[in-house]
Formats: C-alpha cells, structure tokens, sequence
C-alpha cells in the first residue's frame, strides 16, 4: 500500500502546483480567442479532481485502508486527537462558518439589502482578482461552475484532507499531528498556485489548515465537503448583478 501512497502524494506535489499551473496560463491564452474555453477547461478540472479520488477510493477497495480512515464516516463527538481546546475551537469554527454561508446564500435570493452588499463584495474583490478568467461567463458556464464546485468540495477534501493526513501519518507514524495538518495544508496551498502567492497558496494552505483541525477534531470530511461546496457557491453569487449593470 505504500506504493500506492507515495504516487497520490507526488501526484498531488506535481500535477496542480506544476503542470496544473502552467495549464492555466495556456487556458488564459485561449479564452481571449475562444469562447468555449471555459467549458473544456472546466471538463479538464473535473476530470483531474476525480482522477486521483478515484485512484484512493480504489486503494480502499483493495488494500486495508477503509473509508473511515480518510473521513467518509460520519461525525464524532468528543475530545478528539487534539485534546478538547481545539476541538472545542472546531466545532465552534464550522458553526459559525456554516451559518455566515447559509445566511449569505438564503439572504442573496430573499434579501435586497444582502444581495447589493454581495455584489459590492464581489466587484471590490474582483479588482484585486489575478484569476478572473477562469470564472463563469455565460448562463451555460455558470451551470457547469456548479458541477465544478461540487466535484471540488468531494474530491478536495478526499484527497487533501482525508488522504493525506492518512498518508502522512501512516508513513511517517513518530510526526506530530500538527505537522502532518501543516504538511497537507501546504500542499493543498500549493494546488492554488495559479490564483497567485498570497491570494492562492497562503491563504488556501491558512483555510486547509482550519479545516484540517475541523476534520481531526470531527473524524469526517461529510460536513467539509458541504462547506468546501458553499464556499465556491458564494463566490460566484452576484455574477447576475455584474451582468446586469455591464448591459
């Protein structure tokens, strides 16, 4: 199994931070030319996100590894692996997380006042963006931007959190659990490279690192992969109102 272990390890360390990145300097190119750009390029994403979910789904399948060592298990409650201040801090994090997403998301579709704030929001931080063009344009593109969030919030959090902190933790067994959450989270961080530094590997790794401890502290991804997917969701709300005002 260890075989299997180190390949999605170097998989994750190459493909996104390397080949990943330069494949979206090459989509860039083409989508000021090409108008379906997006689509084969958000294809492309889905396709290299479910690849190496599915290769580790398949290492469960024939090794002793099992679902709940990578986290498709549901929550537990208690003091956990990182003693009860963390967990305590954990469980206080993703409620509060999951109650400003589904405020935002409720509040956008009922609540003008919300949705002018959103869409404020939204053109203040798509100045600073470096990334712009990867967003969704058309209706259709919006559609598929939707599949492309959810297959991120599963194979994400299979993958950079499930996986790796097994994989750390298995192979080198003496590490401390802070430095395997650390080691995953750079490399999740580093999977952002194209977003940039600071915007992308710094403050991704800080996110992976928050949900790393959510994840120890609750022994699943499940309620992860929901927030994972809420998160992408609210990022792209207030596009209708870009449209709008552009027309």
């Amino acid at each position: 199994m260890e075989i299997s272990l180190w390949v999605i390890i170097l998989f994750a360390l190459l493909y996104e931070p390397v080949i990943g990145y330069y494949d979206f300097q090459k989509f860039k190119q083409r989508a000021a030319v090409d108008p379906a750009a997006r689509e084969s390029y958000y294809a492309q994403i889905m396709t290299w996100l479910w690849v190496p979910a599915l290769f580790i789904l398949l290492i469960v399948a024939l090794t002793d590894l099992t679902l709940q060592q990578i986290g498709l298990a549901m929550p537990t409650l208690g003091a956990g692996t990182l003693g009860s201040f963390a967990t305590g801090a954990a469980y206080g994090a993703i409620t509060v997380y999951a109650l400003f997403l589904v405020y935002y998301v409720i509040g956008y579709h009922t609540s003008s006042k919300v949705r002018h704030r959103l869409t404020e929001s939204r053109k203040k931080e798509m100045q600073k963006l470096t990334y712009t063009e990867i967003l969704p344009v058309t209706d259709k593109e919006k559609k598929q931007w939707t599949y492309v969030s959810l297959t991120a919030g599963i194979t994400e959090e299979i993958i950079y959190r499930g996986f790796l902190i097994f994989a750390f933790s298995y192979l080198f067994p003496t590490l401390s659990i802070w430095v395997v959450i650390l080691a995953a989270s750079v490399i999740f961080g580093l999977a952002h490279t194209y977003q940039g530094f600071w915007a992308g590997v710094v403050r991704t790794s800080i996110v992976g690192i928050v949900f790393s401890i959510i994840y120890v502290s609750l022994g699943s991804i499940l309620p992860l992969i929901v927030l994972h997917f809420l998160l992408d969701y609210v990022a792209k709300l207030g596009e209708e109102d870009d449209r709008e005002a552009a027309a």
